[in-house]
């Protein structure tokens, strides 16, 4: 009982001092591809680089003490990071506090679903995610959270547009404009040394070297060149005049948002006041609606438009240096031969210290030492409006979890228990979410190196754990030159392997209908992006749909003897039927979808055949049988009867005969009509139904094929 409630108790059983160094040797291997990859991951969920960090203390450690797989490598994942941020992009913008805050909340929300999931043993759950959805989104989101990064390897800056490839084309727009070639190089550098050192020994933590190698260069270079000026300093008046505009409309957003707040608030209060006061109320929210979206229009152009600007500095006498627009008059002497371009985001400018960045995008300050530890700031309305994304991520992170240790399992021979794991999982969100981490999940790509690297135990994860603890609290200044370029170029690196062309071409080999669901799930995937929940949607749906249509239109057979005695479907084969029974195959339960679809098919074959005489009901694909179901082949068997018709089944299974008995179906059917095989009703019905008929070779004649050949 006591390792059903906690299960790593199990790792110590023939433990040694030898098993502790492989652990030990392992947790630290995957420690140094956990901490560079876990700050990528969190930049891609909108959030600041760090967070990744305190992504990857809590949760590994938790996953593991709780789960049931010895070598899961839990972390920050690329498609659950994707997911993060497209769940949360229209509730605050990326990177925000609000964002943050929201981005902790949707970890507990997951980690509660999973942690449910877990304790009523509902792991099931998750083969609503057929396969072939799955395949199409993960190709999706391949393609999307690789094209994402293009804007980070380019050294351009642009505004996200409704759907993500209008977004992609703006950066292509904008790389086409200026590139920094600097912020180019450091990207391919970083692809080049991990290609090149993956290739020559893949257990060579070939991530942090690119790291650590970048990380120098950024800093002996002094890649990262910025300069804090006052608007005076920009020799152009027009530009002074965009800056000041820019603030007017941003501080005019947060104006109308704050009345719109509490405008909201009274349209939640006002159920009792008259309709004409509740409209009026609605209108005015319309309108503030309307104009904080042609507010937040004329700050996207200004500030498009403002990036767009590359300046050169110059030395001044009076005022030191200056900078002038690249693309006029520029005066001697210049202070470097940089290019500069104004920082800015959603806030408003500082007119007395504008940031203007002369070099590459890198992390920057980390805070040192560990987060503050704490549940958080649970909002009722925010955990529900939350839930339908959570809901998805838990699937989605579950489903690639469970796919990572069921593969090892294999390999090793561990028991696995997907309950368990759903434990473990939900308890590393809910956990780490106290030190505020966003959502995780198992990582293909670390749980290869825990595996490759000879972890016995889930104590492996515990030494990574323990590993980002001690990075947090003595090496994050050392990550302050770390370009951005990189992070974005691990990025693409990882999701390389997420790429899977040939699942659309196995799903179609499968059923047509299955690779068509793969595909479009791709397809709609992309085109909705960010709303990347309605991909899903759409997949699930279509599943269902077929599903429903399947069991609705089951394959109903007619049934003859083949070349090899064996009675097959006649359709297939091409076999000659009998010209007074029919054989007839029933693949799936009866129920009410589709009771009366086997009538309609009976009905069919009368009026095909004026010659029938008998039919016999192969029972032996139904293996349930509700009331509707029961009801419609009482009628059938009553409706033949009257008709003249022979009826008789064969094969029926426990379950359905019970149901018959219960139901008295089975004294007006009568025993002597259920036989246990279809050979045994054929044997019985045959002579019987074929008496005085001028049919000398009948099809279902075991020597029917022999006498013919000798014909």
């Amino acid at each position: 009982m006591l390792t059903k409630i906690l299960p790593f108790i199990e790792w110590f059983k023939d433990y040694s001092l030898g098993k502790f160094r492989i652990d030990f040797v392992a947790g630290l291997t995957v420690a140094l591809v956990l901490i560079p990859q876990s700050m990528a991951y969190a930049q891609l969920a909108g959030l600041p680089a760090y967070y990744g960090l305190y992504a990857a203390f809590l949760p590994p450690m938790i996953a593991s003490l709780f789960g049931s797989s010895r070598q899961l490598a839990t972390g920050p994942v690329a498609v659950v990071s994707l997911m993060t941020a497209a769940s949360l992009e229209p509730l605050a913008s990326a990177g925000s506090e609000a964002f943050i805050a929201y981005a902790i909340i949707l970890a507990f929300t997951v980690g509660v679903f999973q942690l449910l999931l877990g304790v009523l043993r509902l792991g099931l759950i998750v083969n609503f995610l057929s396969h072939p959805v799955v395949n199409g989104f993960t190709n999706a989101a391949a393609i999307i959270i690789a094209t994402s990064q293009l804007s980070k390897l380019f050294g351009v800056y642009v505004d996200k547009a409704h759907h993500h490839y209008e977004t992609i084309i703006r950066v292509i727009e904008s790389a086409f404009h200026y590139t920094h070639l600097p912020t180019l190089a450091m990207g391919i550098l970083s692809i080049a040394i991990m290609v090149g050192l993956k290739r020559l020994n893949p257990r060579i933590p070939y991530v942090l070297v690119a790291v650590a190698i970048t990380t120098i260069i950024s800093w002996a270079t002094g890649f990262e060149h910025n300069a804090t000026v006052t608007s005076s300093q920009i020799m152009d008046e027009q530009i002074q005049q965009d800056i000041l505009l820019f603030n007017d409309t941003v501080k005019s957003i947060a104006d109308l948002s704050a009345e719109r707040t509490k405008l909201t608030s009274k349209i939640e209060n006002s159920h009792d006041a008259p309709p004409l006061e509740q409209l009026d109320l609605e209108y005015q929210s319309r309108v503030f609606t309307a104009k904080i979206d042609a507010a937040k229009s004329l700050a996207s152009e200004i500030r498009t438009r403002l990036r767009e600007i590359h300046f050169s500095a110059v030395e001044d006498q009076t005022q030191g240096v200056v900078f002038y627009p690249k693309d006029g008059q520029v005066p001697e002497p210049r202070a470097d031969d940089r290019i500069y371009r104004i920082r800015m985001g959603n806030k408003a400018l500082d007119t007395q210290a504008l940031r203007l960045s002369g070099g590459g995008a890198v992390v920057g300050d980390v805070p040192k030492g560990l987060p503050k530890l704490g549940m958080p700031a649970i909002n009722v309305s925010v955990f529900l409006q939350l839930l339908p994304y959570a809901i998805i991520i838990s699937l989605l992170g579950f489903m690639e979890a469970i796919a990572i240790a069921k593969a090892m399992a294999a390999k090793t021979g561990q028991r696995l228990d997907p309950n368990q794991e759903l434990i473990g999982q939900g308890l590393s969100n809910i956990l780490g979410s106290f030190g505020k981490s966003y959502p995780v999940s198992g990582s293909f790509s670390r749980s290869a190196v825990n595996l490759q690297a000879g972890a016995v135990s889930g104590l492996s994860s515990v030494i990574t754990s323990l590993m980002v603890i001690i990075t947090l609290l003595f090496f994050t200044p050392l990550l302050y030159h770390l370009p951005q370029a990189v992070l974005a170029s691990v990025i693409m690196m990882a999701v390389i392997g997420l790429v899977n062309v040939s699942g659309f071409v196995h799903a179609w080999h499968a059923q047509w209908y299955d690779g068509l669901i793969s595909v479009i799930t791709f397809v709609v995937t992309l085109i909705v992006a960010p709303h990347l929940e309605s991909g899903i949607y759409i997949g699930v749906g279509l599943s269902l749909a077929v599903f429903l249509y399947k069991s609705m239109r089951p394959k109903i057979s007619i049934l003859s003897r083949g070349e090899d005695q064996a009675l097959k479907d006649s359709c297939v084969h091409e076999l000659a039927t009998c010209e007074h029974i029919q054989l007839i195959r029933f693949e799936g339960p009866l129920f009410f979808a589709n009771a009366s679809y086997l009538e309609d098919e009976i009905n069919d074959r009368i009026q095909a055949s004026s010659d029938l005489r008998h039919f016999i009901i192969a029972c032996n694909g139904i293996n349930d049988i509700d009331a509707s179901g029961q009801e419609a082949l009482a009628l059938i068997i009553q409706r033949l009867r009257s008709a003249g018709y022979g009826v008789s089944l064969s094969g029926v299974n426990d379950a359905v005969y019970r149901v018959l008995a219960r139901t008295h179906l089975l004294e007006e059917i009568g025993t002597h009509n259920i036989y246990s095989t279809m050979e045994n009703a054929l044997s019985n019905v045959h002579p019987q139904a074929h008496a005085n008929t001028s049919e000398d070779d009948c099809p279902l004649l075991v020597n029917c094929l022999d006498t013919q050949s000798t014909k």
